[in-house]
């Protein structure tokens, strides 16, 4: 890579090479496209858009609706001695973690990529590197700017009901504005400039004032700062975008296309090995003593491989305690949120912590041959693989349910409840990460967002059916606000026979 006053030949040479590489892509996908085709393509991309669109709106503004007759009425009853928290403020904390996922989720993706061919084509030439990567990672700065502006909009409308219709698009741009920050400073972290560390604490912090302009963005002020903070990042950026190291180039690009086509296929154990698979280092110290000791049995032996896995893939305990958080946080705001509403937090908190814990099990689904060949029954070595998800699931749930009797949601019941309920979603999550895979043989179902893969969208359910079985008395009991001895009886064979179908399942 060449710097300094020798860089512009080779950089225009760089723009010669990209553009005429781009050109022939274009002339060589608009042979084998017709103009039937794509108005095709583009009616059925239009009309889905509406129907979500529409249906998005409509469900949007009955939430709304609800919030404004009814108030702090009608919600889960909390004990009165807790003191509530602002709305103000759990909104900046939400918005804060909006941020900070799409900065997250930017880095493992990039942003400052070359795609397969491109890194063979492009990256050993001795050009600067700028004009080959500058502008994909302008396009995905714009492109996720405007997806972030769109999906803040029904957060303002619900959060801000007091705020006029002008104010909230001033808002959703306000936040697209800061989610290009965001991604700005993903690619900030990319060069290298500081250590890892450091650069990851910095940017946190920088995030800070960030989430507070979308929630008073009541004048165009907070836009112009916003603005003016991601164009002065992407100058900086954009200047320093050919000294990326090449093999973070290559990284970032695998990556993205790994996860793209996993949406594609709409396989969600794909994503979350592309998304995990590259940037997760197990802790080797952790359960160190324990693996040393003698094992007594093939069994055992197992066991305890499957413990010391899930100890040192599960590095941190950020998932779960953001979610708990989370719960807590929506419960103690004082905001008309609907009951409704608030259950179908918990209940996405679980989904989510249950995926989370899956992670061993995605990984060792990769090589069904491997099971076969130990010394151990299948449904032994299914359970094996169930008993840290559930022992870790049921400990969360049993967290959960401690805390919603401290708030005085409902008796002391409901920590066994959660505890059974952890069982249950163990085997959920075992289940979720062993799916089959789709036949995409089966014709497609014909609906107003377009035709959709029959086979896929079962699949897709695969696991996510029986956590949310099991979720089911625990959600129950919490609307209601007490424990029913039925209701504990119900759980238990809930969980009981979740742990069968996946103990005993035929594949």
């Amino acid at each position: 890579m060449v710097g300094g006053a020798a860089a512009s030949p080779t950089r225009d040479l760089s723009a010669e090479i990209t553009a005429f590489t781009r050109r022939s892509s274009r002339r060589y996908n608009r042979s084998r496209t017709s103009l039937r085709d794509l108005f095709s393509d583009l009616y059925s991309y239009a009309l889905a858009l509406g129907c979500v669109v529409a249906l998005a709106a409509s469900f949007v503004a009955g939430l709304q609706g609800e919030i404004i007759s009814r108030g702090t009425a009608g919600r889960v009853t909390v004990s009165g001695h807790w003191p509530l928290i602002p709305a103000p403020v759990l909104w900046a904390l939400l918005v804060y973690a909006a941020l900070a996922a799409v900065m997250t989720l930017s880095r493992r993706l990039g942003p400052i990529t070359v795609q397969g061919p491109e890194g063979q084509w492009w990256l050993p030439l001795p050009v600067d590197r700028r004009p080959m990567v500058l502008p994909p990672f302008l396009r995905r700065c714009i492109v996720g700017g405007v997806a972030s502006g769109a999906a803040f909009l029904p957060f303002s409308v619900l959060t801000s009901v007091e705020r006029s219709f002008p104010g909230h698009l001033l808002a959703s741009a306000t936040f697209g504005a800061v989610g290009v920050v965001a991604i700005a400073l993903a690619g900030l972290m990319q060069l290298e400039i500081m250590s890892h560390r450091a650069g990851r604490l910095a940017s946190a912090a920088a995030l800070v004032p960030c989430a507070v302009l979308p929630c008073v963005a009541a004048s165009p002020w907070p836009l112009a700062i916003a603005v003016l903070a991601a164009v002065l990042l992407l100058g900086i950026v954009g200047s320093r975008a050919g000294q990326v190291r090449g093999a973070d180039l290559i990284r970032g690009g695998a990556v993205a296309g790994h996860a793209a086509s996993s949406l594609f296929f709409m396989d969600t154990n794909e994503l979350f090995r592309s998304l995990h698979g590259a940037g997760q280092r197990g802790d080797a110290r952790r359960a160190a003593r324990f693996y040393a000791k003698p094992a007594r049995g093939p069994f055992g032996a197992l066991v305890r491989a499957d413990i010391v896995a899930f100890v040192r893939l599960h590095p941190s305990l950020t998932v779960p305690v953001v979610w708990l958080g989370v719960i807590i946080a929506v419960l103690l705001v004082d905001y008309g949120l609907p009951a409704l509403a608030q259950i179908a937090v918990i209940a996405i908190a679980g989904c989510a912590v249950a995926s989370s814990a899956g992670t061993v099990a995605r990984r060792t689904v990769l090589v069904p041959g491997l099971d076969t060949l130990l010394p151990v029954p299948l449904a032994f070595i299914r359970a094996s693989r169930t008993l840290m998800p559930a022992l870790a699931l049921s400990l969360w749930m049993a967290c959960l349910g401690g805390v919603l009797v401290l708030l005085g949601v409902a008796g002391p019941a409901l920590i066994l409840l959660g505890a059974l309920a952890g069982i249950g979603m163990g085997a959920g999550a075992v289940r979720g990460a062993a799916r089959p895979v789709s036949d995409w043989s089966v014709p497609p179902v014909e609906t107003p967002f377009g035709p959709l893969p029959q086979a896929q969208l079962v699949t897709l359910f695969h696991g996510l059916d029986v956590t949310m079985l099991a979720l089911a008395p625990v959600l129950v009991s919490v609307y209601v606000g007490g424990v029913h001895p039925v209701t504990v009886m119900v759980q238990g064979l809930i969980s009981a026979g979740a742990l069968a179908a996946v103990l005993f399942r035929s594949r």
